[in-house]
């Protein structure tokens, strides 16, 4: 079992050791992984602008920092604005299963938890700031169904095809602190999935040994999961990939070098008005030689003392900025990235304080067109994710749902015109049915609660009125009004 394994170099064919060493390498230096980061870090509004330095070049060629200068850092959540927009519109209401057979949304519902709506949550974070979000599936120590959102910096996914359709292995690292005697270090774990058996592995430094504390007490090879004391696998790796895009890249890629400009220019003009109190003196006949002296003398004593009274003066420059070129420039940039970033449209003033539907849809065009791409890919990985439901409930109650068919439905959180819902509603009544207006009606949040309440309050109206006595010759104007 372990011969594959070993780390011994060999002019024969690449050894388990050297490929993983080989793909950990690769994928640490990678610009996805890099990608990965940054829209983790900006997400945190922790922009490149706090690495900027204020330098000049001395006389040998070298950089030096000028630590007297001003040097603002200003950095803005525009991306942490755009990210929890974006996913409080398509993730934040409570998702909705459809299927023929109620008894397995029932079973789906109860499989993948209450909080499953959390993890959908947090998915949408994760693939929004690092371009796919990875979801593992495994069984819990209570022998139940369970699931957990990898950090995707862990995983190195290996495809089938170039679609990335199906994975064929998968690499998960990440770092444990461990202790020699008293001393602490780190050491990163490894596994690598394939879809019947897991390896595992640590690598301390440069080297990458087998993970001898799993195989204690072990035969044969290691599964996914123990049922009845034995290794079961899936059959599939069991990591799904909940991708941003198709291309699989973080919303930061698109926007980065905006929020960069965005930055520097503001820090520049914080600088600046910093600055302009550093006025340029230009001394006529001023007999001093010292300007230390001198500054101090202006800034205590708020006076100078003139050789010269004739020729002698004081002058200053003071440096200027075009204001309004530069409020110019950053509302364009402030534009640019709402635009490039697919976000609703700030531009309220061009549709007033209360706009229309269509005026709506405009505003939010392009967080829609971002979120029905990122919807499709999402409904197919929880496509993938029934997979594993379906094994697991067929191992629990011996009855299969494969032929069943279940939909997954994101309610957006979309922003509507109330009134004019509300008085469309009503012009349609008699053209459509009571189900449909209700199913639109803005206040109503379930159809069904709201039709079982109205025919609560038209029982209690109708026993209310048969206690009621009414003359004979009164009953025809009753039920035309109440009737």
């Amino acid at each position: 079992m372990f011969s594959l394994i070993s780390p011994i170099k060999s002019k024969g064919p690449m050894t388990t050791i050297q490929w993983l060493k080989e793909e950990i390498d690769e994928f640490l230096q990678s610009e996805d992984r890099n990608f990965m980061l940054t829209g983790q870090r900006y997400y945190e509004v922790d922009n490149d602008i706090f690495n900027r330095r204020i330098t000049r070049v001395r006389k040998n060629g070298t950089q030096e920092e000028i630590k007297f200068k001003a040097n603002n850092k200003l950095a803005h959540g525009f991306y942490k604005n755009l990210v929890d927009e974006k996913v409080s519109y398509l993730l934040a209401k409570e998702y909705t299963l459809k299927s023929n057979n109620e008894q397995y949304i029932k079973e789906i519902s109860s499989t993948v938890g209450k909080h499953f709506q959390d993890t959908l949550n947090e998915l949408g974070y994760e693939a929004s700031n690092k371009g796919i979000g990875w979801l593992h599936i495994f069984i819990n120590d209570e022998d139940e169904f369970d699931t957990m959102v990898i950090p995707s910096e862990q995983i190195i996914p290996l495809w089938k095809d170039k679609n990335h359709k199906e994975l064929d292995r998968l690499i998960r690292l990440y770092d444990v602190v461990a202790y020699e005697g008293i001393r602490k270090k780190i050491l990163t774990k490894i596994e690598v999935w394939y879809p019947d058996k897991v390896e595992y592995y640590i690598k301390d430094g440069e080297n990458i040994i087998l993970d001898s504390e799993k195989y204690l007490d072990v035969k044969g090879s290691i599964g996914h999961y123990l049922k009845d004391d034995e290794w079961c696998a899936w059959g599939k790796i069991p990591f799904i990939p909940f991708k941003n895009n198709r291309i699989e890249k973080p919303d930061i890629k698109f926007i980065k070098s905006l929020i960069d400009n965005y930055d520097s220019s503001r820090s520049d003009v914080a600088n600046f008005i910093d600055e302009v109190k550093n006025i340029i003196f230009v001394l006529k006949g001023y007999g001093g030689e010292d300007l230390e002296e001198f500054m101090d003398n202006l800034n205590y004593f708020r006076s100078i003392c003139i050789d010269d009274p004739q020729d002698g003066a004081v002058d200053t420059l003071t440096p200027k900025m075009d204001i309004e070129a530069i409020k110019i420039h950053c509302e364009q940039l402030k534009r640019d990235i709402n635009e490039c970033g697919q976000g609703v449209s700030k531009d309220i003033d061009k549709f007033g304080s209360s706009p229309s539907g269509i005026a709506l849809k405009f505003l939010y065009s392009g967080i829609d067109l971002k979120c029905n791409s990122l919807e499709v890919l999402f409904k197919r990985a929880f496509e993938e994710l029934l997979y594993f439901v379906n094994i697991y409930l067929s191992q629990c109650s011996n009855y299969t749902y494969d032929n069943d068919e279940v939909e997954l439905i994101f309610n957006k959180n979309i922003k509507i015109n109330e009134s004019e819902t509300i008085d469309n509603c009503i012009k349609s009544k008699g053209i459509i049915s009571n189900k449909t207006m209700r199913a639109n009606h803005p206040w109503i949040k379930d159809v069904k609660q709201e039709e079982n309440q109205i025919n609560k309050e038209k029982q209690q109206c109708e026993t209310e009125f048969s206690k009621i006595v009414v003359p004979k010759e009164k009953m025809n104007d009753v039920n035309k009004k109440y009737l």
